[in-house]
């Protein structure tokens, strides 16, 4: 079977782009897992990579296999999803929260880093405030 090139899905971004966006994407991964573990509750693998992206030809290795992650209250209910896109043309990270109309998007921007809706950085800080929030927004609708 033959599988499409990566350029295919990523016209108008460079190899180098979007390789700092994954390691942008392993930096929100890590610091979903020091939220749960600062905060007590649950980190958990969502979904992985489809098989097919390993044996696509492309100028890099992605840094992780994982694809989403999410935050869950002591009950497994999740309150913050955290994905990355593989095959939008303009590749971001996405932000949701379940059962809501919240999501937001990071992009990488050269020379800032992930923006979040093209305005904030996104660092450590502000994803533990967006995560709280929706923690207690789960919280509220228990």
């Amino acid at each position: 079977m033959d599988f499409p090139r990566l350029t295919r899905y990523t016209r108008g971004m460079s190899a180098d782009h979007e390789a700092r966006l994954y390691q942008a994407w392993v930096q929100v991964i890590e610091w979903m897992k020091a939220y749960a573990e600062e905060k007590g509750v649950q980190f958990s693998k969502e979904s992985d990579f489809p098989d097919f992206i390993y044996r696509m030809e492309r100028p890099y290795e992605v840094p992780t296999t994982l694809m989403a992650v999410s935050l869950s209250d002591a009950r497994g209910e999740p309150f913050f999803f955290a994905s990355v896109s593989r095959h939008a043309k303009l590749k971001h990270i996405a932000f949701r929260v379940p059962g809501g109309h919240v999501h937001h998007h990071a992009h990488w921007e050269e020379g800032k880093g992930l923006v979040l809706e093209g305005k904030f950085p996104l660092d450590k800080e502000r994803l533990y405030q967006m995560a709280d929030r929706a923690r207690a927004a789960l919280a509220k609708a228990s």
